[in-house]
């Protein structure tokens, strides 16, 4: 018999570290919904994810071009799935939320653009008039606004920590802003 959605949440509990973040303690979602019967908040969000046509389009954005030919042309799908993978094994080493872990990384670039950086660098310019172009914010977008999956609502529906993470997400290449929502602390473990 395959496990309930609360003996999935008390497995988290009794596994993973304090400083983790919980599925069961979730801040909700913006629609609220019943839980799953078999799967955690955040497996959902993961789930979502993988099935929006976002994440698909992923394969046709290149994320590097190289000089000559060959097999080994970087699109964006491939580098979520590495992102993915390394994001749930930094997880598990620290005893952190692997479903909520891999959610974040796997929505973390459905909002860049075509043609990598570079790509988005233009994007802001010519998109300045009207506050610019950032695909961290542009990623929840889609995930609240454009990707329509549910009736009543647009959007995918996420939970607010998986939707905080991508706010969030920050390295040399993203200066993620402030918004409307999400307060001035840092995000969770799994989301950094």
């Amino acid at each position: 018999m395959p496990y309930s959605r609360s003996q999935l949440e008390e497995n988290e509990r009794q596994t993973l570290a304090p400083f983790a973040q919980f599925s069961a303690d979730t801040r909700g979602r913006e629609h609220p919904e019943e839980p799953h019967q078999w799967r955690t908040h955040y497996q959902r969000d993961r789930d979502r994810v993988i099935h929006s046509r976002a994440f698909r389009r992923l394969e046709y954005k290149t994320q590097v071009f190289l000089n000559g030919s060959g097999d080994h042309l970087r699109t964006r799908l491939t580098h979520t799935m590495e992102v993915a993978a390394i994001s749930r094994n930094i997880a598990r080493a620290l005893g952190l939320n692997e479903d909520l872990a891999e959610a974040i990384a796997l929505a973390h670039d459905l909002g860049h653009s075509p043609f990598g950086h570079k790509g988005e660098h233009a994007l802001n310019e010519l998109m300045a008039e009207h506050g610019g172009f950032e695909h961290n914010r542009q990623s929840l977008r889609i995930v609240e606004q454009l990707e329509q999956k549910y009736p009543g609502h647009n959007g995918l529906n996420l939970t607010w920590e998986t939707r905080e993470g991508l706010v969030k997400h920050y390295t040399a290449y993203d200066h993620p802003s402030k918004r409307e929502g999400f307060d001035a602390k840092s995000s969770s473990l799994e989301a950094q």
